[in-house]
């Protein structure tokens, strides 16, 4: 939208959206199970398709079923109608298809899905903004087929957008087009229908979402192989599947590797015992490179008319690392990141101890790096804390 301001991303920074003192950005939120679509082939496209449609017409729906607390929020979602269609499952995908995360194969395929995603999205979103009046709507009420009373044509705010003006989200960035023929009709249809949403594409980070359908998070690599889940029904120790159907196939699957599974904390790179390209395969976030991650990101952004909520991993950061990693981000082109993660230094100091006190004699003694303070990294002091 020229010459509007967009004054914060919502907290988990994959809404990027304006506000105004008469409108308060609202946004309706799904997100699509990547492992689904998975198959011997590799990923079944019209299946995907199909799924992108029925989601982005039901959340268009939403927009005019929910309920708004206030009247600038109930404005601006009427106005510019935004939906949010997110991923999850990225990293089972690269599991089914043996795809290490850090691969170009996989970057690749990332970027395809993303595409394909928008495309399917716009091209919905064309199809809401043509549809003609409901017969049960009444005389000049207009409606979606079936559902009296609702509005139909393109947003209302249409004129005031870019796309309005042919300029599709991609067209700002220098992107080879896996489908150029099916994106030069969708521009042709958008000039004379319009759309029905302003914006179609947002990545959240799905962590209840993806428990519940029993896959990883959005588009995040896997933390660990093996870690505890707590619920209102208890704990419970989970494991990753992929990974021991793996090692049942190669025989691997004992106690030795079960209990140097979790004397390890869940990873699986110190198991010399199996083959190098699983070790490899099933590295944690804490293992692989974070430029990777944000290559994914970026690789994806042309196709994401929003943002995505992205999570970067630093076992023990560093004003130096994360100076660094911040700005390949940025000049890498991302819009937003979301936390960064790092493991407590009182963990790794307890390891460290542990280590030490096993020598028989000799008494626990405190990690060098915890003991120091630090102005790069204050949390890893525990003299003062």
């Amino acid at each position: 939208m020229p010459g509007r301001v967009i004054h914060s991303s919502n907290l988990c920074t994959e809404i990027l959206e304006v506000t105004d003192d008469g409108e308060t950005a609202v946004c309706n939120l799904g997100s699509v199970n990547l492992a689904a679509f998975v198959t011997e082939d590799g990923v079944d496209w019209e299946r995907l398709d199909a799924t992108v449609r029925t989601a982005v017409t039901f959340l268009d729906r939403v927009v005019d079923l929910n309920f708004y607390p206030t009247e600038q929020a109930a404005r601006s979602n009427a106005r510019w109608r935004p939906v949010g269609l997110g991923v999850m499952g990225l990293q089972d995908v690269f599991f089914k298809l043996r795809l290490p995360f850090d691969s170009p194969e996989a970057r690749e395929l990332s970027t395809r899905i993303a595409e394909r995603i928008m495309l399917a999205a716009y091209e919905t979103s064309a199809d809401l903004a043509e549809r003609p009046p409901a017969p049960s709507a009444g005389s000049g009420a207009g409606g979606t087929p079936g559902i009296p009373g609702t509005p139909v044509g393109p947003l209302p705010a249409w004129e005031e957008t870019r796309t309005a003006r042919g300029v599709l989200h991609p067209d700002h960035y220098d992107v080879e087009l896996a489908w150029p023929e099916r994106w030069a009709a969708l521009r042709a249809r958008i000039a004379r229908t319009g759309l029905r949403n302003a914006l179609l594409l947002a990545v959240a980070p799905t962590a209840t979402l993806a428990s519940l359908a029993g896959v990883h998070e959005c588009i995040e690599p896997q933390v660990s192989n093996l870690f505890k889940r707590e619920t209102l029904s208890g704990e419970f120790l989970q494991i990753n599947s992929y990974l021991v159907e793996d090692l049942k196939r190669l025989g691997r699957w004992d106690a030795r590797t079960r209990e140097a599974l979790r004397e390890a904390n869940g990873s699986v790179q110190g198991l010399t015992w199996i083959p190098p390209e699983v070790r490899r395969l099933y590295r944690t976030a804490w293992e692989l490179p974070q430029r990777a991650l944000i290559d994914l990101a970026a690789a994806r952004t042309p196709f994401l008319d929003q943002s995505q909520s992205l999570n970067l991993f630093l076992e023990t950061p560093t004003t130096g690392k994360l100076s660094s990693m911040y700005a390949y981000a940025w000049k890498s082109g991302l819009k937003t990141t979301y936390y960064l993660r790092s493991r407590p230094a009182t963990r790794i100091a307890r390891a460290a101890r542990a280590t030490w006190a096993a020598v028989p004699g000799r008494q626990p003694a405190p990690d060098a790096e915890a003991a120091a303070c630090s102005l790069e990294n204050p949390e890893s002091c525990e003299a003062c804390q």
